[in-house]
């Protein structure tokens, strides 16, 4: 017997989830770029729409986020009644996994996928197994060649973070297809709204006429980070499901009338979506090179490769030297790699100049 209180099996054998660097050292003021944050900030109609909430926060908040489903399934042409709003697409996730995943069940994922994939699994007394990946980039045929009879759930983060690859509305298909029908796929689609490429989809479609499958999404990337709202788009069932083991008040007021502004601010997403291409394909043009491959990239923020760890290492100094925070990636295992999240026009001309004169003096 203990002399204190014990966690379940396998709890402090589950890796914390690391954020990256919010500042940089010193004194210097730091340009953040290490969380794929919005590089435009929020829009500003879901900061008025949150500012008129703060005189009522004693009362609590409509308890199945009524409003902010009806938003998105007006701007999205869905269901609203097939949708469930989460403090963040994080709860989300820890609620599929606890529904759908116990002892002895396992969730597939690919090798760089979203680093929270492996936590939900594991809290919910799951294994996680790990489908590599083709040139960092999710493989179908191994996505589904890792799928056992133990296997409820296949996580999918389309596009990828922190490759910023993705796969296609065909291959998204014949990734379902190839699945069995009681494998929930999730189709985690945080950075949809900067997806550029025309062969993609958001996964709507598989939603509508499957019934093992989810779609996520997050407000996070589009500037309501800080208020941690997230939602699902899947079927009947699921929803029922998901809405049994939901806190009942998930989602404060503020954040929901916040996220009602954003969901309807479609010329703010469409700026966004603007600036982010601008600027992301700008600096993998100027970085991408001998020295420097940077992957293309369907998200807010670039993937940098560098020759091995000690070069990433030796660039995300000299860029924390000018004030500049980016993310290593050590976590997900690529060591020689250094995540840019796609900011204002100025720090993207300080991080090419950053390290331009980095590799020139190596």
């Amino acid at each position: 017997m203990s002399d204190k209180p014990t966690p379940q099996p396998g709890i402090l054998k589950i890796a914390p989830y690391v954020p990256g660097r919010a500042a940089a050292p010193g004194a210097k003021p730091g340009i953040k770029l290490s969380a794929n944050e919005s590089p435009l900030g929020a829009s500003p109609k879901a900061i008025a729409a949150y500012r008129t909430f703060a005189d009522k926060l004693e009362i609590y908040p409509e308890g199945s986020s009524r409003e902010l489903r009806a938003a998105l399934g007006e701007v999205h042409g869905l269901d609203p009644e097939r949708i469930v709003a989460g403090a963040g697409s994080d709860e989300l996730l820890h609620l599929l996994a606890q529904t759908y995943i116990g002892d002895g069940d396992e969730a597939v994922m690919s090798q760089y996928g979203f680093m929270v994939y492996p936590i939900v699994t594991q809290a919910a007394g799951g294994a996680p197994v790990i489908a590599p990946e083709t040139d960092y980039c999710a493989d179908i045929d191994a996505l589904i060649g890792a799928v056992t009879e133990r296997t409820k759930i296949v996580f999918l983060a389309n596009p990828n973070n922190p490759t910023g690859s993705y796969l296609n509305a065909a291959a998204l298909a014949r990734l379902q297809a190839g699945l069995p029908s009681d494998v929930l796929l999730v189709i985690d689609s945080a950075y949809a709204e900067y997806v550029t490429a025309e062969d993609y989809t958001v996964g709507i479609e598989l939603v509508g006429r499957a019934q093992n499958v989810v779609m996520v999404r997050t407000f996070s990337k589009m500037g309501l980070a800080g208020l941690r709202i997230g939602w699902l788009y899947g079927p009947e069932h699921v929803v029922d499901a998901l809405n049994r083991i939901r806190g009942p008040f998930n989602l404060s007021t503020p954040a929901q009338a916040a996220g009602v502004a954003a969901a309807r601010d479609t010329e703010f997403t469409k700026a966004l979506c603007a600036h982010n291409a601008l600027w992301r394909d700008w600096l993998t043009k100027k970085l991408n090179s001998n020295r420097i491959r940077v992957l293309p990239s369907q998200g807010n923020f670039i993937l940098a490769l560098f020759s091995d760890a000690e070069t990433a290492t030796a660039a995300n100094a000299a860029l924390l030297e000018d004030g500049l925070v980016v993310r290593e990636m050590g976590g997900y295992g690529i060591d020689n790699g250094l995540r840019i999240s796609i900011g204002s026009a100025a720090a993207m001309e300080a991080v090419a100049d950053c390290l331009g004169k980095f590799m020139e003096e190596r």
